[in-house]
């Protein structure tokens, strides 16, 4: 059956849509670009005829020229600028320039200094073994006793200086008459009453006593005597010890650090605390000055109840002491150490120096010393103190008494 004339309308429209569309999609597409050729292969030129032996020989590449150089027009040439000048040389005026310092030296090298010749000296007697020699101190004792008369004389008191005695100045031709007044301010007797002691330490002052840790070994003696108002407090007790029971005021020393006591005292009397109930010895009668600054002492001690007994050293028994070693060949005046040394010897069995060497280099360590142990201060040349100690080293070489030198140890006693 033929198909009716729809249904042919209806497939040629199908077909007439389809057709549109097909040649719309091929309108849009793009045709595909050439392909690259490759580049020809390389022909290497054959051998030549005759040649035995060669390979393929490939011809190097020709040079790359450089590039030509750049022209820049003359006009646009720019000239360099001038070179910049160095400042002139700076004229000083010849008064105005000062020469260079001189290089510092570099410092030496730390030498630890020898002892010189002296010290040597006195250490090779001093190194000799120590032994008490019984013999020997007892006769030196009982001259001393004899002669300067220290047991009875040493100290002013009611009994050896009576009312309206004279007392002789020992350092100036003055003399004074025995008042009531002065009287009164004299020790009722002797301090030292006829007894002796059996050990005795007398400290000196010298720097030697710095690191010594004598301290102990000064305390343990029975009876301890010091020189010129020393400290012995915090860090010094190590070293000196605290122990006092007679202690030197040199007036002049009072003078210079408390005023003489004319003004301000109690700066004086905490001071003095430091020796408790010791007696305090004080030359009031070596010099008229020093009377006037020796009574101020005990009227201060008495207005304030020091437990310090204030006693004046005799310038009888100082005469006496002067005459016993300028009879030895010493012709200063005797300084306190020499002094006390030489009483302690008339009350005590067993006498031990401390703080007594009259050098700046220590013997044994071979270090500096200061002059103190307390200070640097150097001492007056008024006391002929080496000489001094070398009479002492004699009697420590006759086993009369023990200098102490150098570190305390327990059996070095």
């Amino acid at each position: 059956m033929l198909p009716s004339l729809k249904t042919l309308f209806s497939l040629m429209t199908t077909l007439l849509i389809f057709g549109i569309l097909f040649t719309t999609l091929i309108s849009d597409v793009r045709p595909a670009p050439p392909p690259v050729p490759f580049p020809p292969a390389l022909k290497i030129p054959s051998p030549p005829k005759g040649c035995k032996g060669c390979s393929d020989v490939r011809p190097s590449a020709p040079p790359v020229p450089l590039p030509p150089a750049l022209k820049i027009p003359s006009s646009d040439v720019r000239p360099a600028p001038p070179p910049v000048p160095l400042p002139p040389a700076l004229n000083i005026p010849s008064s105005d320039v000062r020469p260079a310092p001189p290089p510092v030296p570099l410092p030496p090298a730390l030498k630890i200094p020898s002892r010189g010749p002296l010290i040597e000296k006195v250490m090779a007697r001093y190194s000799q073994t120590w032994k008490k020699q019984e013999e020997n101190s007892t006769k030196f004792r009982d001259l001393l006793r004899s002669t300067c008369h220290g047991f009875t004389k040493a100290v002013v008191s009611q009994d050896n200086t009576p009312l309206g005695a004279q007392i002789v100045y020992g350092g100036e031709k003055r003399k004074q008459t025995v008042t009531s007044a002065f009287f009164n301010t004299f020790a009722k007797r002797n301090p030292f009453s006829n007894k002796t002691w059996d050990t005795c330490s007398v400290v000196g002052n010298g720097g030697i006593l710095s690191n010594s840790t004598c301290g102990e070994m000064i305390d343990s003696a029975q009876f301890v005597i010091r020189c010129n108002l020393p400290p012995v407090e915090n860090s010094f007790l190590k070293d000196v010890g605290n122990k006092t029971n007679l202690v030197t005021a040199n007036p002049s020393l009072l003078i210079q650090k408390f005023r003489g006591l004319q003004e301000r005292r109690r700066p004086f009397m905490e001071s003095m605390r430091r020796y408790n109930d010791s007696l305090m010895l004080l030359p009031a009668f070596s010099y008229s000055r020093d009377t006037a600054v020796s009574l101020r002492v005990l009227y201060t001690m008495e207005d304030f109840e020091s437990p310090i007994r204030p006693v004046f050293l005799n310038p009888e028994y100082l005469l006496n002491l002067r005459s016993f070693w300028r009879s030895k060949g010493l012709k200063k005046r005797l300084s306190s150490g020499l002094m006390m040394a030489s009483l302690a010897l008339e009350l005590c069995t067993n006498v031990h120096l401390y703080g007594f060497w009259p050098f700046d280099q220590h013997p044994l360590l071979q270090q500096p010393l200061n002059n103190h142990y307390y200070d640097n201060v150097p001492s007056t040349k008024v006391h002929a103190m080496p000489a001094e100690f070398d009479h002492l080293l004699r009697l420590h070489e006759q086993g009369v008494l023990k200098i102490h030198l150098g570190e305390c140890r327990p059996s070095s006693r």
